[in-house]
């Protein structure tokens, strides 16, 4: 019998030590024969040279999108697991992640992510829409949203609970297993998305092309996540990508008026709190809000 095979792309910017602790985890992986390659994408603090490792240096950064096509042209299994720097993965992982993605193959594969606190990071989601953006900007909803109507309602599919196996729009990007040749046949990932909504780009281009999506809630990674980042400069990317993503695919006019929308229902609710007593500047966060919508590299 053919050895299990695969490729593993790992984007990488920032401190060597966790990318270093994912390759010790897939080097420890049974039954699996896996080639390991790190973009590193013009980290600060390159990263150093590693036996029987693939190291990509880019002389440029330019966001996850363009370290794993950087990653990508290096490999040589017909499948490849695109793998966040800051992953845990069991010793069978690999191996059991492949073997249920088997009868969906070719397909691009998620497991179930969760945090260090347990809690599920939504794999599994809806193709974006102006809605589901917009419930997301109402700040008033925050409180609700541990809700599952909140959670479709933001474009969650809430099908991708532990155990499910569900065909989906699109997964979410921390762990994807992804056919190659698909892969190369589309043009990989469009480089002018820095961070965010690449993934979801992809994933409507492999379906065109007959490649669906699939949520494994079978198979499950730990995700530290949040980075260290500012998070007014996350937010920023994230607005930049949606906004590209509108673009591209369609109303992003609409989406802009729809978001300057909830801006304004957020400043009369905020201004209620603010006469109220409340510690929050109403007009100063309108204002920080309608900024994301004109500024950046949107």
């Amino acid at each position: 019998m053919k050895p299990l095979e695969v490729s593993a792309v790992i984007p990488h910017f920032g401190p060597p030590a966790p990318t270093l602790a994912l390759i010790e985890s897939l080097r420890s992986q049974a039954s699996v024969s896996v080639q390991i390659i790190v973009s590193d994408d013009a980290s600060p603090e390159p990263f150093p040279d590693v036996d029987g490792v693939c190291v990509v240096r880019r002389p440029v950064n330019g966001g996850f999108g363009s370290a794993v096509n950087s990653g990508m042209a290096q490999a040589d299994k017909e499948y490849a697991l695109v793998l966040n720097s800051d992953l845990e993965l069991g010793p069978g992982f690999i191996r059991d992640l492949l073997a249920a993605a088997k009868p969906w193959q070719p397909a691009v594969v998620s497991p179930q992510v969760v945090g260090r606190d347990g809690s599920t990071q939504w794999v599994g989601r809806h193709f974006p829409t102006a809605l589901h953006q917009t419930v997301e900007w109402l700040s008033p909803l925050a409180r609700y949203r541990h809700l599952k109507l909140l959670h479709e309602a933001v474009g969650h599919d809430t099908r991708c609970v532990d155990g499910a196996v569900v065909p989906v729009d699109w997964v979410f990007g921390a762990a994807m297993l992804i056919p190659v040749a698909a892969f190369r046949q589309v043009g990989g990932f469009d480089e002018g998305f820095f961070m965010n909504s690449e993934e979801v780009d992809l994933q409507r281009r492999l379906k065109d092309i007959g490649i669906p999506s699939v949520f494994l809630g079978t198979s499950c990674v730990m995700h530290e996540g949040g980075g260290s980042s500012d998070p007014t400069r996350r937010r920023q990317w994230l607005v930049d990508s949606r906004l590209r993503y509108a673009r591209k695919w369609g109303g992003e006019r609409a989406l802009k008026l729809a978001l300057s929308s909830a801006s304004a229902a957020n400043y009369v609710v905020n201004r209620t709190r603010q006469f109220l007593g409340r510690d929050i500047d109403a007009r100063a966060t309108l204002r920080v809000e309608l900024s994301y919508l004109t500024g950046g590299n949107s």
